[in-house]
């Protein structure tokens, strides 16, 4: 593959025309960073639920789950900070008229110079082969260095600017540093303003009377308005943790690169709250138990990597992400933060109401702290498919793409498939297919060749396809083909639901 971006422009176009994901409103000409998911796609997403609810909620004693609604009184999102601080510093290009996340630039400049920084580092390693000690390269060599300082500076500025929303500042790096505008490719741009990224709507039936209220940006406030109800209803005694799976809404600015940042979206969320004081240590072993989830996916471990948060939320005092290898380079997957008592704290004042826990322990009671986990399921999804796209250059010459996605989360587990339409295959293989569908999420066809079928379910990352031939109607046996290795072997008809059990267990 020529290089990473050319894959993923390939990962995109498969997602489509396999059914994974289509842009939404597509025969209106589709809506900007929206998307839905295909009759393959949901099938992945619900799995990737699936398996995060089972680890999370069903496995831990201490942790239950809520589905809370959408939208939420409008004062939740002045308490939380969102009306007065969920803001993106925005700059246009006066002649594209594009618009812009000013940081959002600034850090693509910063990702051109690490750049530079790796050139020479790959450039040093040829040059010096097993002798190359990166390490000591990147604390001497004095382009590396030069480079080094220059990242420095500039995110010194940038960040102490956004803090202190400086917005003329952040406008003047952005003319220091020459940055043009990617699709004009001039420098003339509009004052930096700040722009809210939430989406306002109306509740009431009449305009005049109409209260003014928000499609929520995140998922965890719906958490911490129901801890009362949740701790009282539930007896929970603390540490325990509330998980949801549920959409939240952003009006992005630069909603780009397909399904990794869009405008409605879909989190993965758990909030643990736990005795002040003990926050970083239940950090600590969230940070572990989450990374230990993702390398149980059977995707590699090179292929992830923590970030430590340079700038920290103003509720936070620790942060931490997953980051991912996407084609588009390492970016955010799932965020580990120690939120203090900021949320409850403040809804606490903003509510009127007493949100504490009485610790029969300690004889004491407080305000809880929380330590979050919160993963966007649609980058988490877009991980998975990225992993899994393979081209294959097979023994004869020919090619396939295989999505090697981890078996027990592909979204069909088998396909049932008659060598011929006749001689009584189709409906062995539609028996065969009916004793598994109460088990597993299969798949039944019988048109074209058994080579092109076994491709297309290759495709669509189909662990396992059962070929019914005409030795089935003698000895009751068929072949089952394995999606990775495409070997073959053959099985009596009452051992495919063991078989395919037994295959699909996983190290979860």
């Amino acid at each position: 593959m020529a290089n990473n971006e050319d894959k993923f422009k390939k990962i995109i176009a498969h997602a489509k025309e396999y059914g994974f994901v289509f842009q939404s409103s597509e025969i209106y000409d589709g809506l900007a960073a929206t998307y839905d998911y295909g009759q393959y796609g949901v099938e992945l997403k619900n799995n990737i639920k699936d398996y995060w609810w089972r680890s999370m909620v069903q496995r831990h004693e201490n942790i239950v789950g809520l589905d809370a609604a959408i939208f939420m009184h409008p004062t939740t999102w002045k308490a939380s900070g969102h009306v007065d601080a969920f803001n993106d510093p925005m700059i246009d290009n006066k002649d594209s008229k594009k618009r812009y996340r000013a940081d959002v630039l600034v850090e693509d400049y910063i990702v051109k110079i690490e750049a530079k920084i790796q050139k020479e580092v790959t450039k040093a390693a040829k040059r010096f082969g097993e002798t190359f000690d990166e390490k000591q390269f990147l604390t001497t060599n004095p382009r590396v260095l030069e480079n080094q300082k220059k990242i420095e500076d500039i995110k010194k500025r940038l960040y102490s600017a956004m803090d202190e929303e400086r917005l003329d500042d952040i406008k003047t790096l952005i003319e220091d540093l020459g940055i043009v505008c990617p699709m004009s490719g001039s420098r003339n741009w509009t004052d930096v303003r700040q722009f809210n990224l939430m989406f306002s709507t109306e509740m009431g039936s009449l305009s005049e009377g109409a209260n003014k209220i928000y499609l929520r940006p995140e998922t965890a406030q719906g958490i911490f308005v129901n801890y009362l109800n949740i701790q009282k209803t539930g007896r929970m005694r603390i540490p325990f943790g509330i998980a949801q799976i549920g959409k939240a809404f952003r009006n992005e600015i630069v909603a780009r690169q397909f399904i990794f940042r869009m405008r409605e979206f879909e989190q993965m969320e758990m909030q643990f709250f736990v005795r002040p004081g003990e926050e970083l240590k239940w950090f600590e072993y969230w940070k572990e138990q989450r990374m230990q989830w993702h390398l149980n996916m059977g995707i590699p471990e090179t292929e992830y990597r923590f970030h430590e948060h340079d700038k920290l939320a103003h509720y936070a005092n620790a942060a931490f992400d997953i980051e991912f290898n996407f084609p588009i380079g390492f970016k955010e997957l799932e965020g580990i933060h120690s939120r203090t008592d900021f949320d409850l704290k403040s809804h606490q004042e903003y509510s009127g109401k007493k949100i504490q826990y009485f610790d029969a322990e300690l004889n004491d009671s407080y305000v809880p702290f929380v330590v979050e986990t919160s993963l966007g399921l649609d980058r988490t999804f877009l991980a998975v498919l990225s992993y899994a796209y393979n081209e294959e250059k097979l023994d004869d010459g020919s090619e396939r793409v295989v999505m090697k996605i981890p078996p027990f989360l592909a979204p069909i587990k088998a396909a049932i498939l008659p060598l011929v339409k006749k001689d009584g295959l189709p409906e062995k293989a539609i028996e065969i297919f009916n004793s598994l569908k109460n088990d597993y999420m299969c798949f039944y066809e019988e048109k074209d060749s058994i080579g092109k079928r076994y491709r297309r379910q290759d495709a669509i990352g189909t662990p396992y396809c059962i070929t019914v031939d005409h030795q089935t109607t003698e000895d009751n046996t068929v072949t089952i083909r394995e999606r990775d290795t495409m070997k073959q072997d053959r099985i009596g008809i009452d051992k495919i639901g063991s078989v395919i059990s037994q295959r699909l267990k996983s190290n979860i």
